[in-house]
């Protein structure tokens, strides 16, 4: 009798409490990191409740970036050209685009000359 290997989940093993991949959990720590000056300032006003509420949104913020992917709709113009990507991935080309000092490069092609001539031609 021969042997078969028998496919299995492995979706769910790179995942951290069922909910956290590796990259949401660090996206979940940042977004707490940057709640975390409110929750100063808040506590210096005896107001823990507001500052936690902070840390918990700025976490669950960095949580959606890690994780959620672009939702790919036509009724926007951002999702038709980014649909299915990470948000993640988008945040970080949109920096680098703007480090560029918004700069794209176009190359005229001598397409519509070639067009003109043969118009003329006619």
């Amino acid at each position: 009798m021969g042997t078969y290997n028998l496919p299995r989940d492995v979706k769910g093993e790179g995942r951290i409490l069922f909910i956290f991949s590796a990259k949401a959990l660090v996206y979940t720590a940042i977004g707490g990191a940057c709640g975390l000056p409110f929750y100063l300032i808040f506590s210096l006003l005896s107001m823990n409740v507001v500052g936690i509420i902070f840390i918990a949104i700025f976490g669950l913020i960095g949580f959606v970036i890690g994780t959620f992917k672009m939702p790919d709709s036509n009724n926007f113009k951002i999702t038709q050209k980014t649909g299915g990507e990470n948000i993640d991935d988008i945040i970080r080309r949109g920096i680098k685009f703007k480090m560029k000092k918004n700069r794209i490069y176009v190359y005229e092609s001598d397409i519509e000359e070639d067009k003109e001539e043969e118009t003329k031609d006619e």
